[in-house]
């Protein structure tokens, strides 16, 4: 990027500080990234709670902004009804994944943003391929580009950890909605 170039705007979506500190780091170089943590699936809500401040944390650390959405989990029930015993990147977690990156492509798109992603893809527990395929047509939709890469390549699940560990973040041992608890 040349010196009088501005980089591009990208909404981060991210759902834990550990791939968000790793991921918004990576992406820094090449854009203007703000980090949006929703993610109504998260419970219980001390959960959802410990995971914001984290956020907040590594926002602050790595001079990123933060955008947040309150906490709203009867809604992410609403729309995992009759899915409540799918198995792990069953049909539940694609409801999932579509509803966070629709909300971050809509929050991206009223927002100014020209780019938008997601830390999603970097579990190795996800199917990275939904996750881009859903963001792709998201992007269509909203006129928008979708950053679609697969965050776990080149190790990027081992960075995150290790980046965790390094800034001593609280990391979570379940995806976040109580039926990942199992």
């Amino acid at each position: 990027m040349s010196k009088g170039e501005r980089k591009p705007k990208l909404l981060l979506h991210i759902c834990c500080a550990g791939c968000g500190a790793a991921i918004g780091r990576e992406l820094k170089s090449d854009y203007q990234v703000t980090l949006y943590f929703y993610n109504p699936n998260i419970f219980p809500r001390e959960e959802f709670v410990k995971r914001l401040e984290e956020a907040k944390r590594i926002a602050k650390d790595h001079k990123l902004n933060l955008i947040s959405e309150d906490y709203n989990h009867a809604a992410w029930l609403e729309m995992a009804k009759g899915h409540e015993n799918d198995p792990e990147r069953g049909e539940r977690c694609f409801i999932c994944y579509k509803d966070r990156l629709k909300r971050t492509a809509a929050k991206a798109g009223g927002l100014g943003f020209t780019w938008f992603t997601t830390t999603l893809s970097v579990s190795p527990h996800k199917d990275a391929k939904a996750i881009i395929n859903i963001g792709n047509n998201l992007a269509h939709k909203f006129s928008l580009k979708f950053l679609d890469k697969d965050f776990k390549k080149q190790n990027g699940f081992k960075k995150a950890c290790a980046l965790s560990k390094e800034l001593n973040l609280y990391r979570q041992d379940y995806c976040g909605c109580e039926f990942s608890v199992r």
